[in-house]
């Protein structure tokens, strides 16, 4: 089911961000849940020769993605509202699949009113070999994500809050040229980045604990750009990796465990093979490098 936090600070933050311009004065419509349903999804490969952009709009609940389909996407859809009934479109090198015209969308003309723990909404899905753009678009929900060995040629990924793991667990078979994650107030994981075998990253967020781990196998130079507000920010790089992190570390504190040498605003590690460039802007909050 939804998290209780993740929907408290998507509300807190709605409300902070209407409050000072914008009286609400709105009736209620109430959400109606019914029985649950699983509903199986298939998407069959393209006809492309170019990457097939596979775009996941995900509201609230849980979503769970890995590796594994015969076919391009395959799984199932488990909710218990019918307006969340996910909607697939599927064109020439394109695939949308959507939570339905649901009723948790806070707009001028109504609030909606129901007790969380009575929503069921959960994606299980499963993608398969063909080489893709993947865009993740949600809100506040739960995610745990198993990209390792997916052929991903591009990445984004955009939430307000949630609570997300995001593994690479083996190198991703062709270059990632951009890796994009956006996020609002969350708690995010990140393990396994340098198996992404991205170019450039950016990462940027709010309010909230994250940890960016780049284990795995450094395929080639990249740059990571990291931009957080009122953050406890985690960057983990394993010994042996050649390393230069660049520090605006603003009003945050700054910590280092391990073997990092240290000039200024510059943290570096020798190592061999590719070079990993991390330039970190943080407003406030905790920094922390670990090796």
């Amino acid at each position: 089911m939804v998290s209780k936090k993740l929907i408290i600070i998507t509300a807190v933050l709605a409300i902070a961000s209407l409050a000072c311009s914008v009286t609400l004065n709105a009736p209620t419509v109430d959400v109606v849940t019914g029985p649950t349903v699983t509903e199986d999804i298939l998407v069959e490969s393209l006809d492309t020769v170019e990457a097939t952009k596979v775009e996941l709009n995900f509201g609230a609940g849980q979503l769970f993605l890995e590796p594994g389909a015969s076919a391009l996407i395959e799984g199932t859809a488990t909710y218990n509202v019918e307006e969340l009934q996910p909607e697939v479109d599927s064109s020439n090198e394109r695939v949308l699949i959507s939570t339905g015209d649901n009723s948790f969308t806070l707009d001028f003309n109504s609030i909606p009113n129901f007790t969380i723990d009575d929503i069921e909404n959960r994606w299980d899905l499963q993608l398969g070999e063909d080489i893709i753009d993947l865009v993740i678009q949600s809100g506040a929900y739960e995610g745990d994500m198993e990209l390792g060995g997916l052929a991903l040629e591009n990445l984004t990924i955009s939430d307000g809050a949630a609570d997300v793991k995001v593994t690479f667990s083996e190198v991703n078979p062709v270059e990632m040229t951009q890796l994009n994650y956006d996020s609002g107030a969350s708690n995010i994981e990140l393990s396994g980045l340098a198996n992404a075998n991205f170019g450039y990253m950016s990462f940027d967020a709010g309010l909230g604990d994250y940890t960016l781990d780049f284990s795995g196998e450094l395929q080639q130079d990249a740059i990571v750009d990291v931009v957080a507000g009122l953050s406890n920010v985690t960057i983990i790089v394993p010994e042996g990796t050649d390393v230069v992190v660049n520090i605006d570390a603003g009003l945050a504190n700054v910590d280092t465990s391990g073997d990092w040498s240290r000039s200024g605003g510059n943290y570096t590690m020798d190592g061999e093979g590719p070079t990993l460039i991390i330039n970190v802007d943080i407003g406030a909050g905790n920094l922390e490098l670990q090796n």
